[in-house]
């Protein structure tokens, strides 16, 4: 069997998911990657290219049990894929707010709850989710900011259960990044967080991604949030 670690990575189609695809790859890591609609391009093996629905509990076990089956082991899983939805409260449609949450915290729940067996099989590994600074809650991002929160918690929970195991759980804060999420936004909101940062400008993919990669390969950090970009706030 090879002994090559692997890293999962949801969301993989994104801009992010593919930067981390890159750096786990640069880094000498097996890469499965996942997600929901867009894979991302071809890449020669050991790259292996996975669907999923994030918030079918079916789907995510599907997910996990071909992973273990064409690889054999598992030692790292990124739950990057994840949906924004915007809107006042007052006028947000309650199956968005359901969708939102079933996306980027159901999905999350899934996705550990499926990793667990195999990480801890293989005597440890690193659960990571990719949070967002909209966890502090701004106008019109009820919706994500509850859900992107909800990570937080459920962060420092899993810490705590699963230490004892030596899986770690982290969360990192990625910043504002030039995604598909982002592109959505006018020059003057983009001007405007930018500004928000005591450095003046935007954070970067491959940077996040080489942070990741890092973070992942430590062993004694676990229960931690990371913000990544130069907006100053606590959140532990």
């Amino acid at each position: 069997m090879d002994s090559t670690r692997v890293v999962l990575i949801t969301g993989a189609g994104g801009g992010l998911g593919q930067a981390l695809t890159e750096a786990f790859e640069a880094d000498g890591w097996r890469v499965a990657a996942a997600a929901h609609r867009i894979l991302p391009p071809p890449r020669p093996e050991p790259f292996r290219g996975f669907t999923v629905e994030l918030a079918n509990a079916g789907d995510v076990a599907r997910l996990f049990a071909e992973v273990d089956r064409h690889f054999g082991r598992l030692d790292a899983v990124i739950q990057a894929g994840g949906l924004a939805v915007d809107g006042l409260l007052t006028e947000l449609d309650p199956m968005d707010w359901d969708q939102c949450h079933e996306v980027n915290l159901r999905g999350a729940f899934l996705c550990a709850r499926a990793a667990l067996p195999l990480l801890i099989k293989q005597g440890g590994g690193h659960i990571l989710q990719i949070g967002s600074f909209a966890a502090r809650g701004a106008v019109g991002q009820a919706a994500y900011a509850a859900a992107k929160a909800g990570l937080l918690g459920f962060t420092t929970a899993l810490a705590r259960e699963v230490g004892g195991t030596n899986v770690r759980v982290n969360t990192v804060l990625p910043g504002v990044l030039r995604t598909g999420m982002t592109a959505g936004l006018s020059r003057d909101r983009l001007a405007a967080l930018a500004k928000a940062n005591v450095l003046g400008r935007l954070n970067e993919l491959e940077e996040v991604a080489r942070f990741v990669a890092h973070l992942v390969s430590t062993r004694n950090i676990s229960g931690q949030i990371f913000q990544l970009d130069s907006r100053i706030s606590r959140w532990t």
